[in-house]
């Protein structure tokens, strides 16, 4: 500012100048920070990369365990067989952190559903039984699952005597 302020006109015509330099210094800020975030964005991945080969994902323990027994299997037993024992040691402990970031909570879901399916398809199937679903309710003492009620014991009954029908 070359002129000096004499009136109150002359303060808010500086005031507006003052605050449009002020937004302009914001903006080149803004962009300055989003260039660098840009920047530092290969830094941030590879930094993500080494933590996920030096910890491990807690989130599944069971599937986390079959995971890292399968892969030490078939790191130590077959891939790396010939090597020494450092190597039998790092490598099987690099690839198993990696590994159990590798399946995420919707990966985890899915594969657990597959499973289940497949466990439905191997249980055996219940088989026709001498009771109807209303009967069992009725009366719990009657549900019998082979069909045939079980032959009478010469102790007496905890429930007390059954009741006549």
């Amino acid at each position: 500012m070359n002129n000096k302020i004499r009136t109150y006109e002359d303060l808010l015509e500086e005031q507006k100048r003052l605050m449009n330099i002020l937004k302009g210094h914001e903006t080149l800020l803004k962009t300055d920070v989003a260039g660098v975030r840009q920047g530092l964005k290969p830094v941030g991945t590879a930094f993500n990369f080494v933590n996920k080969m030096a910890t491990r994902d807690h989130t599944g323990p069971m599937m986390n365990f079959g995971l890292e027994f399968g892969l030490d299997l078939l790191l130590r037993r077959f891939v790396l067989a010939r090597a020494g024992w450092f190597t039998k040691i790092a490598i099987p402990y690099v690839v198993k952190n990696y590994a159990s970031h590798l399946i995420t909570e919707e990966k985890r879901e899915i594969l657990m559903q597959k499973i289940n399916a497949f466990m439905q398809k191997l249980r055996p199937k219940p088989g026709p039984t001498a009771y109807t679903p209303e009967e069992a309710a009725q009366d719990p003492r009657k549900y019998y699952p082979g069909g045939a009620p079980p032959p009478k014991a010469a102790t007496t009954d905890p429930l007390g005597p059954e009741p006549a029908l």
